[in-house]
């Protein structure tokens, strides 16, 4: 039988892309069916339909390629989402730093009050935690920190916006979080009264008038209707009393080798698109209800809370390194800084 040669031709590609095909179909099957299903509860304060729990959609798909397949979980809630993940109920969980201080004190410190005073210091540190060489330092047992995000500075939300110094801020109602040592040591600091609080309530009291101030980044203005709070007669107080991170926790015995790293890397490049969310949230905030600290007194409150972070060091509430660190790159942008000569933190 004569053989057709340029048919013959036209069939061995269409063979070769068939078996490739196979090829392909064949060793993606174990793939699949070795794939580990691991839950991952999300914090946002909003839900589902929140920019955080929509921020970590696309975990998924990547975490899908270092062979674990994520069911994500939203809760209202972070309590409730912590206490699931501490019984075992979640494999890894997306807090606030504050909550994270009980798994890791030293990536839970990011938050220190007056620590972190610009957006450019802040990526500093995110960038050096991102990098393998820090891993040890975000592994503490079981957990393991895999993945940390800016939320931006904290502000006070006032109901009066003439409150414009720390020592008016004397005998007024804050609601603090109850769980928070750092907080509740500082609103005593300044002679404020404490009402224990939560990230499920805070903003409801700031908004009935059961508390005077309550303190958040700005991406919480809007999604708790903050602005409820402030009415006609309140204010933001601009100076950054802390800056917020959201950090997810693993429990990395359930996890691939590696997966933690992977989670940082992949973290890290949703850096500018959170940085961005902060700017976003920021520009909500009409210009009439910020408050500018005075001039004259600046300085004094960056001394106030140098004094209650090493105090708050002392008692193991903060980590000595994390601290360290952080003057470190105050100090790579303001070296004159006394601290930066006294090396005193």
């Amino acid at each position: 039988m004569k053989i057709n040669k340029n048919k013959l031709k036209s069939i061995r590609p269409v063979k070769s892309v068939l078996a490739l095909a196979a090829s392909a179909l064949i060793s993606a099957a174990p793939v699949q069916a070795e794939m580990d299903k691991r839950s991952f509860c999300v914090w946002d304060a909003v839900g589902a339909n929140g920019p955080l729990y929509n921020l970590m959609k696309s975990s998924k798909t990547a975490a899908m390629k270092w062979g674990v397949d994520l069911e994500l979980r939203a809760y209202t809630d972070e309590k409730i989402a912590s206490e699931d993940f501490k019984a075992g109920q979640c494999d890894a969980v997306l807090i606030t730093d504050v909550r994270v201080r009980e798994f890791n004190t030293f990536s839970g410190s990011i938050g220190a009050l007056g620590a972190i005073q610009s957006k450019k210091e802040m990526r500093m540190i995110l960038d050096t935690l991102s990098q393998p060489k820090a891993a040890k330092l975000l592994k503490n047992g079981k957990y393991e920190i895999a993945g940390i995000l800016p939320a931006g500075a904290v502000y006070l939300f006032a109901r009066d916006r003439t409150i414009d110094t720390v020592g008016e801020l004397q005998g007024k109602k804050i609601a603090t979080f109850d769980y928070d040592n750092a907080a509740m040591h500082m609103v005593r600091h300044v002679g404020a009264s404490i009402v224990g609080s939560s990230t499920a309530n805070f903003a409801g009291k700031f908004n009935n008038g059961s508390v005077d101030i309550a303190y958040a980044p700005a991406v919480a203005y809007e999604p708790l209707e903050l602005h409820k709070g402030i009415g006609d007669t309140g204010g933001v107080f601009s100076y950054k009393v802390a800056q917020l991170t959201f950090q997810v926790v693993i429990d990395s015995t359930k996890f691939p080798e590696g997966f933690g790293q992977n989670f940082r890397t992949y973290a890290a490049s949703k850096y500018d698109e959170a940085f961005q969310m902060i700017a976003e949230a920021e520009a909500t905030i009409e210009n009439d209800l910020w408050v500018s600290p005075k001039a004259s007194e600046v300085d004094g409150y960056g001394e106030m809370f140098r004094s209650v972070r090493i105090g708050l060091r002392d008692e193991g509430v903060y980590s000595p390194k994390m601290l360290t660190l952080m003057r470190k790159v105050r100090c790579s942008q303001a070296p004159s800084n006394a601290e930066c000569i006294e090396k005193t933190e």
